[in-house]
């Protein structure tokens, strides 16, 4: 049956192809062959050429295309005539399973009328590969099915034609089965799997077959199909390892819950004799089950607790694989799993001191050994590697030693207690893991002190001015020195040097305590004897070799009111002054009697005099100047005045406890004009010169003030502070004639001031090291010149001042 209908297609297909080619060649008069999936607007022929048509001719007439059974795949150019592809054609959609695809086009030429036929052929391509229906196929077959059985496979299908349509499959290779090909005609070829060799589960369990189809075309296109096939078992088989040996690797700290291997077993049995349970071997150490866990249906083997390399770097642990068969039949499988724990970086270096000198004299040599350092780090391999170092820049460095991780910490520039007492060196242990960890350690070095610093005085030199009159056995003042080392070489004794020439002369005078520097005077001092001297004080401290150093410390010697005026004229030996002078009656108003001359060993204030008349007989024939101790008349004489009067002159000076003397002027008056005339004479110019020296110093002491008051206003404008620093002497010798005021001192409030005078020219300084308001005066330089320089010295709160001017 199967065969007839094959041949009775076979007779149905040439009568169909007959009648085409009939119809090909009695109607058609072009034709042309064109292959499918031609790009759009290829071309398909040249209509002008073939119908015999030059291009004038076809512009004139033109082409249309007018009845066609594809009049939408084709289009005619009208320029030249070329018959072209509209769009991309794809056979299979225009003829479906059509053998020959044949298009025919109906064109007219206009002018005259012509229609003329054109049959364009679309010639098959290999342009599809074989699909089965489905990708997978699944068939289940017994262990103990016979070689010989079929099993009918669905056919792939193929749009294309002829022999580009399926032409043959083939199986992929195995021992069990092959495939049988069966022709339905049509272009269709049954495919059926054929069963040659019998199955066993126990074996193969599962077979994966590669079904593949074949077009004929050039080269052939293919499809494939998956054939699986299952093979029913009996329960015959144990559990068997997949992997011969298990050996892992795991990190040490990993996180509780890390999965470290699964173990995985088969059993070749079916059902519930081929599940497969795991446990622990029976004699696992008991710690391994604080570490570890297994899921008894995966094989997974979890970690449950710490991971530390350095306890442990290895573990071997017993597994059993299980079949869930009867209890009595069940059968079992062992393995054993090794695992290797590899170190982390976890631990940080330690620093520790084995041998370490705290304290280091400061006078250590380059390279001398403070400490001995060692490392230790419980890592392994590189993560145990360390380097150790100092962050700062100190004069210290790391010396490895021989041995690994042993360090010596030794002096690298030399040291100095004074400016460094002690060092916090910081030592850093860092090893080679990723990331890296370190470990710091701060060691404290302290510098022992060593005699290698002098004493230093406070001040050098040292001025000090002491009041004369000072009381025997009392402090005056004190110098100070310091030593910048410690404990017993920073304890300064003092000493006064008495055998250092003519300057220590006067040495003799004064002591010190050698503990605290105070000075004290063996005697007391008199201005008026000694007004400056100089000596010099060794300080040594107690160290050794002991170290030391002197200074120079100059005294000057203030001025006491001390000394009672002494009257020159007139003058007693009893301690009185007492004299008698003669002037004529008729003298005038204003004629100089006397002149009352004293002086005072004091200076200054203290030397200054002034003269009063304490008793006169009548008060209104007599004056006495004030400043200048002049005696003149007040009026002239009458008859009625008495012939003698007596006048006691008080001299006192300007100390703070002022002390005094007197003399007693007796005035005659005497009735001879000789005397008179002569008396005049002499008065007269004694008058002049008198008066004239008044006018001179009436203008000096004016401009003393003036200047005094504006060197006051200026200082306070100004708010001087800075002092004058210069090395100072006192004035050894001073002119003064006994009346004439070399200068003038005087205190208010904090504030202390010095005035020089006429004849009395030097400055003033304070001493650098004196607390006691002390003023310096520096080196006199006598003036023959006839100039008057007065200096003004202004104290307060701690700061001095110098102004001074020449006159």
């Amino acid at each position: 049956m199967e065969q007839r209908v094959r041949a009775s297609w076979r007779l149905e297909l040439l009568h169909m192809t007959l009648i085409i080619l009939f119809w090909n060649g009695v109607r058609a008069q072009i034709r042309y062959s064109l292959s499918e999936e031609q790009k759009d607007g290829a071309v398909v022929g040249n209509l002008a050429k073939d119908l015999g048509l030059d291009l004038r001719s076809l512009k004139e007439r033109g082409f249309r295309i007018v009845t066609t059974s594809g009049d939408s795949l084709f289009t005619v150019n009208q320029i030249d005539g070329m018959l072209n592809v509209n769009g991309k054609i794809d056979r299979e959609t225009v003829c479906e399973r059509i053998i020959a695809c044949i298009i025919n086009l109906k064109i007219a030429l206009e002018n005259p009328l012509e229609i003329h036929y054109v049959s364009v052929e679309i010639v098959d391509v290999n342009d599809h590969a074989p699909t089965f229906p489905e990708k997978e196929k699944r068939l289940e077959i017994s262990e103990s099915a016979l070689p010989g059985a079929r099993y009918q496979l669905q056919a792939a299908r193929d749009p294309d034609s002829a022999t580009n349509s399926v032409q043959q499959y083939k199986l992929s290779h195995n021992d069990h089965f092959r495939i049988e090909i069966k022709d339905r005609g049509e272009d269709r070829k049954m495919p059926f799997l054929v069963l040659q060799k019998a199955l066993d589960r126990e074996t193969t369990s599962r077979h994966k077959l590669l079904l593949t189809a074949l077009d004929g075309g050039r080269p052939p296109k293919t499809g494939t199909m998956e054939i699986i096939v299952d093979v029913l078992d009996v329960n015959d088989n144990m559990p068997v390892f997949t992997q011969d040996v298990y050996s892992v690797t795991l990190k040490e700290n990993v996180p509780v819950g890390t999965i470290v291997v699964q173990v995985n077993a088969t059993d070749m049995d079916d059902g519930t004799n081929g599940e497969i349970f795991y446990t622990f071997g029976s004699d696992i150490d008991s710690k391994l089950l604080k570490l570890f866990d297994l899921n008894s249906n995966t094989g997974e083997i979890t970690v449950i607790g710490p991971i530390d390399y350095e306890e442990t770097n290895n573990y071997d642990i017993d597994i059993q694989a299980s079949d869930k068969g009867p209890v009595n039949y069940r059968l079992t499988s062992d393995k054993s799993i090794t695992i290797k724990i590899i170190d982390v970086n976890d631990n940080a270096p330690e620093i520790e001191v084995t041998s370490f000198s705290s304290a280091v004299p400061e006078d250590s040599k380059v390279g001398t050994t403070v400490a001995l350092i060692s490392i230790s780090d419980l890592d392994s391999g590189v993560n145990g590697k360390v380097l150790c170092y100092i962050t700062e820049d100190l004069p210290f460095r790391l010396t490895p030693s021989s041995q690994d991780n042993i360090y010596s910490l030794v002096t690298a520039s030399s040291l100095d207690r004074e400016t460094v007492p002690r060092y916090d060196i910081k030592l850093v242990a860092k090893d080679a893991g990723q990331p890296p960890l370190s470990y710091v350690k701060t060691i404290t070095v302290q510098l022992s002190d060593v005699n290698d610093n002098s004493p230093e005085f406070s001040f050098t030199p040292y001025s000090f001015y002491v009041m004369e009159n000072n009381v025997p056995g009392k402090s005056l003042f004190s110098v100070s020195a310091a030593d910048h080392d410690l404990d017993g070489n920073a304890v300064i004794n003092y000493n006064i040097l008495r055998n250092f020439g003519d300057e220590s002369k006067h040495a003799s005078f004064i002591n010190i305590n050698s503990e605290n520097g105070e000075i004290y005077a063996l005697k007391s001092f008199d201005f008026e004897t000694l007004k400056t001297f100089q000596f010099h004080v060794l300080a040594s401290d107690s160290g050794f070799p002991s170290l030391i150093s002197n200074v120079t410390v100059n005294v000057f010697i203030l001025d006491q009111n001390d000394n009672v005026p002494v009257i020159l004229y007139p003058f007693s030996a009893n301690g009185s002054a007492e004299g008698v002078e003669e002037i004529p009656r008729n003298v005038n108003a204003g004629h100089l009697v006397t002149k009352v001359r004293a002086y005072d060993a004091d200076i200054g204030y203290n030397g200054w005099l002034l003269f009063s008349l304490q008793e006169v007989s009548d008060h209104s024939l007599f004056s006495l100047d004030r400043y200048t101790g002049q005696i003149r008349t007040l009026r002239s004489f009458t008859e009625t005045d008495e012939a003698q009067h007596k006048l006691v002159i008080l001299v006192k000076d300007n100390g703070n406890v002022s002390l005094s003397a007197t003399a007693t002027v007796i005035v005659k008056v005497v009735e001879s004009k000789e005397a008179f005339a002569a008396s005049d004479v002499i008065n007269a110019v004694i008058d002049e010169e008198e008066n004239n020296v008044t006018f001179y110093l009436i203008i000096t002491l004016g401009s003393v003030s003036v200047l005094f008051i504006i060197s006051i206003i200026v200082l306070i404008v100004m708010q001087c502070s800075k002092s004058t620093d210069y090395s100072s002497k006192y004035l050894q010798d001073m002119n003064y004639d006994g009346t004439l005021c070399h200068s003038i001192q005087y205190r208010s409030g904090d504030k202390r001031y010095m005035l020089v005078g006429p004849r009395m020219s030097f400055g003033s300084t304070l001493a650098p090291g004196s607390n006691r308001n002390t003023l310096v005066i520096p080196d006199r330089r006598r003036r023959d010149s006839g100039e008057v320089k007065m200096i003004l010295i202004i104290k307060s709160e701690g700061v001095f001042c110098v102004w001074s001017c020449f006159i």
